[in-house]
């Protein structure tokens, strides 16, 4: 276990239920590659050493979002295929290329600056094209796929880039049978023929997500690229629980009770006393907040583990600190609150932050602040 500051709260990370899911995953997605996604932090989870574990688990490729992030990950010693695709103009084209990184392209400029960075490199930049088949992010248009891909193959020919993969992004595959699925599977179809019939020979094609991954088997193509499903949370309620996939969560997220107080009937609770006690009770200050990530929509209904008993954060969520109401019972100070985790021992999951916040669990992990030290187990 690595050490950490005192135990105001403490975000747990299992590497081994980590490495579990990638198995999992790669498992449903037997002929292809697997990419772990360790974009912002890992979501969350800690971006190095979660990439390490899915690494030793059979993942073959790393993604993030940005380029400074996957320059980090070369800059910890993580060799390998790294690929990252968010990029703007002026962005670290030059560092990215002699970092050996796959780069994203969703668009001519792109693409030249990239060839740019490679002539002044001196080196040839991977890069992979990607077509959007309607998600309506990044991504090439069908319109424009043409000229990019005669643009990406004469700078082949000029030495200044390799195209080594062709890939595009669902917007619906946590929406089991939505249309819009098959019709995106359709149109990256004809875009790839239309790329390969002008020359281009990919060496990855993909557009699986966590759920396409986990439910569209048709979808898989060379390379399947998980997220989510990597830190065993279920991409969608539609999908099932995280348990019904096979999947493990991985980060538990606990905090020490800083004061345990008895308290009158008809006292407030908080700012704007949203919350007023019914009877005589006691209060547990639970000493993180918004500031930690913890989301002020979940005011009044976000649920936490103390003492064995579920309980319902008082009032509204505070930057720093939050209270519950413990009904008369008087736990210790510095008893442990946990607010989600894997469900084990009663504890509420990240799923169930998600529906007291009105949001997703891929939102709750993610926002968990640098204020809550990660701690990891089982490496």
């Amino acid at each position: 276990m690595t050490e950490t500051a005192p135990a105001r709260a403490r975000a747990e990370i299992d590497l081994a239920a980590l490495r579990a899911n990638v198995r999992t995953l790669r498992a449903q997605a037997p002929a292809a590659a697997l990419m772990a996604v360790v974009k912002s932090d890992a979501y969350g989870h800690g971006a190095v050493p979660c990439a390490r574990a899915a690494l030793d688990a059979g993942a073959t490729w790393l993604g993030t979002a940005t380029p400074k992030e996957a320059l980090a990950l070369r800059a910890a010693g993580l060799q390998g295929r790294i690929m990252c695709w968010l990029w703007t103009p002026g962005g670290p084209w030059r560092e990215a290329v002699e970092a050996d990184l796959d780069l994203g392209i969703s668009g001519l400029w792109a693409l030249r600056e990239a060839a740019e960075a490679a002539r002044a490199a001196g080196r040839t930049a991977r890069v992979q094209l990607k077509a959007d088949t309607g998600l309506g992010r990044n991504g090439c248009q069908p319109a424009d796929w043409a000229e990019l891909v005669a643009e990406a193959r004469r700078a082949e020919t000029e030495g200044l880039v390799t195209v080594t993969g062709l890939w595009s992004h669902f917007a619906c595959a946590d929406e089991p049978g939505h249309p819009s699925i098959q019709a995106q599977l359709t149109l990256f179809r004809e875009m790839l023929a239309q790329a390969e019939g002008a020359g281009l020979r990919p060496e990855v094609r993909h557009i699986a997500n966590s759920p396409a991954t986990l439910t569209l088997p048709e979808s898989h193509f060379d390379l399947v690229r998980t997220g989510i499903a990597t830190y065993g949370i279920s991409p969608s309620p539609e999908l099932g629980t995280s348990g019904d996939l096979g999947l493990r969560p991985v980060m538990t997220l606990w905090a020490s009770l800083a004061l345990v107080k008895h308290v009158p009937a008809g006292h407030g609770v908080s700012y704007g006393h949203h919350y007023v006690t019914a009877g005589d009770t006691t209060l547990g200050l639970v000493p993180v907040g918004y500031a930690d990530g913890i989301p002020r929509h979940a005011s009044g209904t976000g649920p936490v583990l103390v003492g064995g008993k579920w309980r319902t954060v008082a009032g509204r969520v505070a930057m720093d600190q939050f209270a519950v109401d413990l009904g008369g019972d008087e736990p210790p100070v510095g008893e442990r609150a946990v607010l989600f985790g894997p469900g084990d021992h009663g504890e509420p999951t990240a799923e169930d932050w998600a529906r007291a916040a009105g949001t997703i669990a891929y939102e709750i992990v993610t926002r968990i602040g640098t204020r809550v030290p990660r701690v990891y187990v089982n490496e």
